[in-house]
């Protein structure tokens, strides 16, 4: 601490300094940088007198920008969470809270905002078993939208910002020797190297393209909260531009990481590929792993400091287990080519994120769908219904050449890839073998089989989906397709982990 708050503390622990009766609680929780009190349905956010090499609140005039800072990133994601910024001032008496118009001689600042139930941080949701594919499904898009409208910061970001991050963390684990094991930090560093050796290209590239953008910064489970039944980001990093101001996909790394660690890889690659979807951000995926890691390794020495400091073994543990962590995202993995296909109903889409998390580097396999890809080129929304036009021959010439095209460059960077698509023309059947040849992948081929009584019920129950199929479209592809002979032939019949199940095991994937 850089100079005594405690006469503002004492204040804002005071039920009367908020209008509620003297018997009401005020609790109070604390970070390095921050006091937040808890009074009523508000939460007040007091900034410490402290100054760290990253940030400074030393002085009430920096506290108090911190303050309006602070409001004004999180604002962006969590309007009706912010609220505002007000002093705490001398007056007749003692201290009051003042708007920050009206404030005559401020002796602090606090930002004010909207108090939620603490069981609805994800994070506690994750711990009590809460979190659900359907929520999940809902924060990719929510991030996806937050990146899409965030500002582009052209200065920041690229490989020298990668590289300046890869090399404070291995300067700093270097300094942990007496927790991690010296050929692990040796493993971390040559192999992060290799990583922004290989990616530094596409990393200026991504700059160049607008993909660096002022972003959250700190993007984990104990920053996003369901409000009003929908989640919420905040919490944004105000105190550091170069903390917040990069990569979309390093700022979403941190929300693949925090899921990943926990054992929630499913949710953390149906975050993944929900984001693709909606932004359609395919090309910077071979920075992925070198943006994985660095979350991993950052989290890695934070959480020996907070051990050391607790005097925690399990803590010295967890951070040995997120610096294994940062070592595997890293390592090269072969990748491989699914199509995971059969005619409309037989449950393309469900199996295949069933299986992608599976598949190749974490988190997972990237999964490419006709249907989805077919509504991006024709310029609509996935749930809009197309007209017979956008599904003659030429149309899906077009859509299957795009797949094919994306999946290649996606092996050819390094991530494993599964097509949900009928594939029913041969054609296009063949050109996946090509495609998985020229990356040098393995290609497997997956044809879902069912009843017609089951294939119908399953279509009449859709929706909000992307498939426009019928029962109409159903009975022309089963009166026209030719399964092809040399696919494995999977019941799709069955519940949607007995499948995942048969094929890890056919395929050889890990569980």
């Amino acid at each position: 601490m850089t100079g005594s708050q405690q006469d503002v503390i004492d204040f804002l622990m005071r039920p009367e300094t908020y209008g509620l009766p003297a018997s009401a609680k005020v609790a109070r929780t604390e970070t390095h940088g921050a006091l937040v009190f808890l009074a009523g349905d508000y939460a007040y956010k007091l900034k410490r007198a402290v100054k760290y090499p990253y940030l400074d609140y030393s002085t009430a005039e920096l506290r108090r920008d911190a303050c309006r800072a602070e409001l004004a990133v999180n604002r962006r994601a969590a309007a009706d969470l912010y609220l505002e910024v007000k002093a705490v001032e001398r007056a007749a008496g003692g201290l009051r809270l003042a708007g920050a118009a009206e404030a005559e001689a401020p002796l602090d600042w606090v930002l004010v905002m909207r108090r939620f139930d603490e069981a609805d941080l994800l994070e506690q949701m994750r711990i009590a078993g809460r979190l659900t594919p359907a929520l999940m499904r809902e924060l990719a898009e929510i991030v996806a939208a937050f990146h899409e409208a965030a500002e582009r910061r052209p200065r920041f970001g690229g490989a020298a910002a990668m590289s300046s991050i890869v090399e404070g963390n291995i300067k700093v684990i270097e300094t942990m020797s007496r927790v991690f094991d010296t050929t692990r930090i040796d493993a971390l560093a040559r192999l992060s190297w290799a990583a922004v050796e290989q990616t530094g290209p596409l990393l200026d590239r991504r700059r160049g393209e607008g993909r660096v953008r002022r972003c959250h910064g700190d993007l984990h489970l104990n920053n996003i909260c369901l409000w009003q039944g929908h989640p919420v980001l905040f919490d944004a990093i105000e105190f550091n531009e170069e903390f917040a101001s990069i990569d979309v996909l390093y700022d979403l790394a941190f929300l693949l990481m925090d899921l990943d660690r926990h054992g929630l890889r499913a949710f953390a690659n149906l975050v993944l590929n929900r984001y693709l979807e909606r932004t359609g951000d395919y090309g910077g995926l071979a920075a992925l792993p070198l943006f994985l890691s660095c979350r991993a390794a950052i989290r890695a020495h934070v959480t020996v400091t907070r051990a050391e400091a607790m005097h925690t073994q399990a803590g010295l543990d967890e951070a040995r287990t997120l610096l294994d962590q940062a070592i595997r995202y890293v390592e090269p993995v072969p990748p491989r080519l699914i199509a995971v296909a059969g005619v409309s109903g037989t449950g393309k889409s469900t199996v295949a994120r069933a299986v992608a998390p599976a598949l190749g580097e974490a988190p997972g396999a990237v999964i490419l769908r006709s249907d989805v890809f077919r509504k991006r080129m024709m310029g609509v929304e996935e749930t809009k219904k197309l007209p017979a036009s956008a599904y003659t021959t030429e149309v899906s010439d077009r859509v299957f050449a795009t797949l094919a095209e994306t999946a290649g460059a996606l092996l050819r960077a390094g991530h494993s890839v599964i097509l949900d698509a009928v594939y029913g023309d041969p054609r296009y059947r063949a050109d996946l073998r090509h495609v998985a040849q020229g990356a040098g992948a393995r290609f497997d081929g997956i044809w879902l089989v069912a009843s017609v009584e089951v294939l119908e019920a399953r279509i009449k129950g859709r929706h909000g989906d992307a498939s426009d199929a019928t029962a109409e479209v159903l009975r022309d592809q089963l009166a026209k397709i030719q399964p092809p002979a040399d696919w494995l032939r999977v019941d799709a019949a069955r519940p949607v982990d007995e499948i995942a199940a048969d094929i890890r095991t056919r395929l050889s994937l890990r569980a």
